[in-house]
């Protein structure tokens, strides 16, 4: 009887701590059906990066304003993304990505953008796990963050010294509001 109820206390502590850990962890859910994103079709290659471990658990981006990881970003955005979202992200058949407005609202924090790559969306945007590692997503993510030319008070994905420091991207075309 003793062995019994120890061994069903150390099953419960074991149970807390496991479901504490993916507490911890962000959630993932697709942008436009809600439904829980499938993480095993991410490419093998990529996961295990140290920025991609600590977004899992943090939902924080840690190649935003990173001078290092931008050149990568900015590459990977050009043959993945540029055909449809422009080359500076002023968007074409598919969105801007430049500016304040999201058409996801969720794309304002760095975890909702990573559900509308990784997931896709409607229109012409599908899922993009088939394309690219989720490290390279990340680099994405930091270039789309770099591109962005609106008020850095409003860029929710910052830390408080990258919004003090940030200087908007240089806008190449005419804001049509002004």
């Amino acid at each position: 009887m003793q062995s019994w109820f120890l061994r069903t206390c150390v099953l419960a502590v074991a149970t807390t701590t496991l479901a504490v850990g993916a507490v911890a962890q962000i959630r993932l859910f697709n942008t436009v059906t809600g439904e829980p994103l499938d993480m095993s079709m991410a490419m093998e290659e990529g996961r295990d990066t140290p920025a991609v471990k600590s977004f899992m658990e943090t939902g924080v981006n840690a190649y935003n304003e990173n001078p290092e990881a931008l050149g990568k970003g900015e590459e990977i955005f050009l043959t993945a993304c540029s055909g449809c979202h422009g080359h500076l992200g002023e968007g074409k058949i598919g969105p801007g990505l430049n500016d304040d407005y999201w058409t996801y609202p969720g794309n304002a924090t760095d975890e909702g953008l990573f559900r509308t790559i990784y997931g896709g969306a409607e229109g012409q945007m599908g899922p993009q796990y088939g394309n690219l590692t989720l490290d390279e997503m990340l680099h994405v993510m930091a270039w789309v963050r770099h591109i962005y030319t609106g008020d850095p008070a409003t860029a929710t994905w910052f830390t408080p010294e990258q919004r003090a420091a940030f200087k908007p991207f240089p806008k190449t075309h005419p804001d049509p509001n002004g």
